[in-house]
């Protein structure tokens, strides 16, 4: 099982419907594929220039740890060289925040990350998994 770009635009939808019902500021929203391949990318209306790379790096850091970047983030809190040293290794690209979450098939197996950004990094997370769930996937934040 793969995401597809049907499914991809499936998730960006409702994620960015999640996000407008909830008031949010203008959301970005990043799929990526298991290897950390861009499968596509919204960006509202409104949404700042490195809104796209935050978004891409909070689901890139969630696919290249195997955990969702919630996990990130409280690693980085209790171990901060540990995760420092892992955006180095990323060359840049983790952002270990929550708002990157696995998208998960059949059994757990990872079948690629979503990324959103513009809001509180927990609004963002709510998002993400409205939308992975909507594509009939099971979503870890971690």
């Amino acid at each position: 099982m793969t995401i597809t770009l049907d499914k991809a635009r499936i998730i960006i939808a409702e994620a960015l419907k999640t996000g407008a019902a909830n008031g949010c500021k203008p959301l970005t929203v990043a799929v990526l594929d298991s290897g950390g391949a861009l499968i596509a990318l919204e960006r509202s209306d409104g949404s700042s220039r490195m809104r796209p790379d935050v978004a891409i790096g909070k689901a890139n850091g969630a696919i290249a740890l195997g955990i969702g970047s919630r996990a990130i983030f409280k690693r980085a809190e209790e171990q901060p060289f540990f995760v420092q040293a892992m955006n180095a290794l990323a060359k840049g690209s983790l952002v270990p925040v929550p708002g990157g979450v696995l998208v998960k098939g059949q059994g757990g197996a990872i079948l690629g990350a979503v990324g959103i950004t513009g809001d509180t990094s927990d609004n963002d997370e709510i998002a993400a998994i409205a939308g992975i769930e909507a594509a009939g996937f099971q979503a870890d934040g971690g």
